[in-house]
C-alpha cells in the first residue's frame, strides 16, 4: 500500500550563492529521499523556497546600494538554476515574497493571537545611535556567553548552535558601523513558547526514537533548560506586515515567518495543480512529514515550528527531522570571508552533477562533520564511479554489441554462481529500501557500490570475453546475468545518480523512466534490443587537485 510523504527542505537566505556545505547539509539528502519514495510509488510533496526577508538580505542590499527585493530576486534565480543543474526535484520551489505566503503567515499570526498564544509586551531592544535605528538580531554581533567564541549573532551562535537574544551577547556591537548598541524600550508581539513546554516534552518522549542522536540531544537540551517566550516582530520595514492597525513600521520576524513557508508552499503547489484543497492530504490526513535541515536549524524545527503547529491546531506535526552535521573543505571550516568555500555553480560549470552527488552521498555528514577534499573527490570519481561502476556497464554492453548483435542474450539455465548474484541484486534493493526509508543514505549508496564491485569480480571469474570464442552459451549466461545486475544498479543508484541512471536506462533499451519501473529488479527480456553505450562517467586528471586548491588559496597537498 502506498504512503504519503511530505518533505520540507530548509529555505536558504537569498543573500549569497550556494556552496557545497549547503548541498551536503540540507539539499541533496531530501532529493535522494524524494526520488526513492517516488520510485516506490508513494505520493510525495517536496517544497522549499528562497527566504527573501531575512536580515542577511537587507545587510547585503545596504552594502551594495540595492533594494532588498533586487538582491533577493537575483539570488533566487541563482538558486533555481542551481537546483536544475544538480537535479534537485522540488515539486515547488518558491519564495517568501509571494502574496500567498504573506496571507498564510498572517492567518497563523491571527489564529495564534486569537487563542492567546501571542501577546504584546514592551521589550528592551538594541538601538544604534549612529545608524539611528533599532537593530534586528542579525545586525548585532558579539561573543557568545555560552561557548565564549566571537562572531555570535543576536539570534544564534553558529559555533555552538545556541539560540539567543542580542542582550545575551558579550561585547555586542552594530554589525554595520561597529558602535556598541544601547537598549531602548519598544513594543512587540511574543510567542508564548513557554505554554508548550509540557506538550512538546510529551510529544518528543513519544516520537523521537527514530530521530538521529544529534537531533534528540539538541531538542532535549533546550526542553530541559526550559522554554522562554520569544518576540516574533521587529522594528524593520522589510518583511511580512503585522496584520493589525498601528504596527505599520513593524514586521513579522523571519524566524517565525520562514518555517510557515512549508505550509504556504504546499498551498501554492495545490493551487498550481488546479485543486486548491490538495495540500490538506499532506497536512491534515495521514502523512509522514520530514524536514531536512542543517544542524544549526534543529530547534526551529523540533521546538518552535511544532509549537506553532500545536497552537494553530489541526495540522500534522513533524515525523522526523533528519538534520545533517557540517561539511568542512580541506579540513577547514567553511568561511565566506576567507574564501574557504566551493560554490555550487562554479563546481557544476566544471564537473558533472552525478560526480558531486556521489561524493557528497558517500561522504555525507549525517552523524558527524565530514570533510570534502579535492584529492578524495578525484579518487572516488576515478576509482569508484569510473573504474568500478562505469567500467562494469561499459564492458558488458560493449561485449553484447560486438558478440550478440546488441541484444540481450538468451541465458539458458543459470549456474549457482550466476543465480546467486542476481539474488544478491534483489537483496541489495531490499536492503537499500530499508536504509533509504530510515534516511541512512551513506550506508545505502555504499551498499549499491559494493554490488557493482561484486559484479566486476563475477565477470572476472566468468571471463565472457574468452568464453565467447569457445563456449558462447556460457558467455551468454554470464553477460545476461551481468545485464540483470546492471539493471538493478540503475535502480539502486537512481536516487543518488539520476542523470547516469536515466542514461543507463536508455542504453538498456527501456522506455519511460527509471522511476516508472518501480523499486524492483527489471530483468531485460532475452532478445531485446540494446543501445550502444557511452561512458557514464568521465575520468578526471590528478592535476585538477592543484588547480582547485589554488582557487581556494591553499597550498596543494604533497
Amino acid at each position: 500500500m502506498s504512503e504519503r510523504i511530505f518533505i520540507g527542505v530548509a529555505w536558504p537566505y537569498a543573500n549569497n550563492r550556494l556552496h557545497l556545505g549547503h548541498v551536503a547539509g540540507a539539499y541533496l539528502p531530501p532529493d535522494i529521499f524524494a526520488r526513492y519514495h517516488r520510485t516506490k510509488g508513494n505520493e510525495v510533496l517536496m517544497v522549499s523556497g528562497s527566504d527573501q526577508h531575512g536580515t542577511p538580505v537587507t545587510i547585503r542590499a545596504e552594502a551594495e546600494g540595492k533594494s532588498p527585493a533586487e538582491v533577493a530576486a537575483f539570488f533566487h534565480q541563482k538558486f533555481v538554476d542551481s537546483w536544475a543543474a544538480l537535479g534537485i526535484t522540488f515539486d515547488l520551489y518558491t519564495n517568501t515574497g509571494t502574496a500567498n505566503h504573506a496571507a498564510v503567515v498572517q492567518d497563523i499570526f491571527l489564529r495564534l493571537l486569537d487563542k492567546d498564544y501571542l501577546y504584546k509586551d514592551t521589550v528592551s531592544q538594541p538601538y544604534c545611535t549612529k545608524c539611528k535605528r533599532f537593530l534586528p538580531d542579525r545586525y548585532v554581533e558579539g561573543v557568545c556567553p555560552s561557548c565564549k567564541l566571537p562572531g555570535a549573532r543576536g539570534d544564534q551562535c553558529d559555533a555552538c548552535g545556541k539560540p539567543m537574544n542580542p542582550a545575551d551577547l558579550l561585547n555586542a556591537c552594530c554589525k554595520l558601523c561597529g558602535t556598541p548598541p544601547e537598549f531602548r524600550q519598544t513594543e512587540h508581539f511574543f510567542l508564548r513558547l513557554s505554554a508548550f513546554q509540557q506538550p512538546l516534552l510529551e510529544w518528543v518522549n513519544q516520537n523521537v526514537d527514530h530521530w538521529r542522536p544529534n537531533v534528540q540531544r539538541f531538542t532535549r537540551r533546550y526542553l530541559e533548560e526550559g522554554l522562554r517566550d520569544r518576540a516574533i516582530t521587529r522594528d524593520i520595514t522589510w518583511g511580512i506586515p503585522v496584520p493589525l492597525p498601528g504596527y505599520e513600521d513593524k514586521r513579522i520576524y523571519v524566524w517565525f515567518e520562514a518555517v510557515i513557508g512549508y505550509l504556504s508552499a504546499s498551498k501554492e503547489w495545490a493551487q498550481g495543480t488546479g485543486d486548491p484543497e490538495a495540500w490538506r492530504k499532506f497536512w491534515q490526513e495521514e502523512c509522514r512529514s520530514y524536514y531536512f535541515i542543517g544542524k544549526d536549524n534543529i530547534p526551529f524545527h523540533t521546538i518552535i515550528w511544532p509549537a506553532m503547529l500545536m497552537g494553530y491546531g489541526g495540522l500534522n506535526l513533524p515525523y522526523d527531522v533528519p538534520s545533517n552535521e557540517f561539511l568542512t573543505v580541506e579540513a577547514q571550516k567553511l568561511s565566506k570571508s576567507k574564501n574557504i568555500a566551493i560554490w555550487l555553480e562554479d563546481f557544476l560549470s566544471r564537473y558533472r552533477p552525478d560526480a558531486l552527488r556521489y561524493v557528497l552521498s558517500v561522504n555525507m555528514p549525517d552523524t558527524s562533520d565530514t570533510d570534502f577534499s579535492w584529492r578524495e573527490f578525484v579518487r572516488r570519481n576515478n576509482d569508484e564511479l569510473v573504474a568500478t561502476y562505469g567500467n562494469l556497464v561499459n564492458r558488458v554492453l560493449s561485449m553484447l554489441q560486438r558478440h550478440f548483435e546488441g541484444k540481450a542474450p538468451q541465458p539458458g539455465d543459470l549456474d549457482e554462481r550466476s543465480a546467486g548474484i542476481i539474488d544478491r541484486t534483489e537483496e541489495t534493493l531490499r536492503t537499500m529500501d530499508e536504509l533509504l526509508y530510515a534516511c541512512r543514505f551513506k550506508e545505502a549508496i555504499k551498499t549499491a557500490m559494493a554490488l557493482a564491485a561484486e559484479a566486476n569480480r563475477y565477470l572476472d571469474e566468468k571471463s565472457p570475453w574468452k568464453a565467447v570464442k569457445t563456449e558462447k552459451n556460457a558467455a551468454a549466461a554470464a553477460l545476461y546475468t551481468a545485464l540483470c545486475v546492471i539493471s538493478g544498479l540503475r535502480t539502486a543508484f537512481y536516487p543518488f545518480l539520476p542523470f547516469s541512471s536515466e542514461k543507463l536506462h536508455r542504453f538498456l533499451g527501456f522506455d519511460g523512466s527509471v522511476e516508472a519501473d518501480g523499486w524492483k529488479l527489471r530483468r531485460p527480456a532475452p532478445g531485446a534490443q540494446l543501445n550502444p553505450p557511452e561512458a557514464l562517467f568521465i575520468k578526471l586528471d590528478d592535476s585538477i587537485v592543484d588547480e582547485e586548491m589554488s582557487r581556494l588559496g591553499l597550498m596543494p597537498p604533497k
